[in-house]
């Protein structure tokens, strides 16, 4: 049952804002029934950034990166279900739009790495790790849903 409760730490990035995907990344992770749990819009803070992406801080593109994320608004969002983690990585494609399939976010509303839309974790200790610096416990809602018996 632990992993029907598994969660994942997605952020629709300033480009995938200003271009309003916001709905259309909602449709696509309600339609394969995963649950939200946690959403809000917020524009991250250059400490926040710097930990969320600490990972990449000695890479050469990691400035131009901050840049970015701080350029506009952050949709920041939890989604729970079995298998989020991997199942939400391949909702999104390739971190290279170029890579991505079409029917991925990726494939059909990108065309550069540097303005890749969405971010989402890659492993379940990253996805704790992120949802932990992005969100308060008190942020993120435990709910029963509906269509549980219709997904499990």
């Amino acid at each position: 049952m632990a992993e029907l409760k598994e969660r994942t730490f997605i952020a629709i990035k300033p480009d995938g804002v200003q271009r309003g995907i916001i709905g259309e990344v909602i449709k696509r992770f309600e339609m394969k029934g995963f649950k939200l749990v946690g959403m809000k819009m917020l524009h991250a803070s250059e400490d926040l950034l710097m930990k969320h992406y600490v990972d990449l801080k000695d890479r050469p593109f990691f400035p131009t990166l901050i840049n970015y994320m701080r350029s506009g608004p952050v949709v920041a969002m939890v989604w729970e279900g079995k298998g989020v983690v991997k199942t939400g990585r391949v909702m999104l494609g390739e971190t290279n739009p170029a890579d991505s399939k079409p029917g991925t976010i990726r494939g059909d509303f990108c065309i550069d790495v540097s303005k890749n839309i969405i971010h989402g974790s890659d492993s379940v200790e990253s996805a704790n790790k992120e949802i932990s610096l992005w969100f308060k416990d008190d942020e993120l809602v435990n709910y029963s849903s509906c269509a549980f018996s219709w997904l499990y």
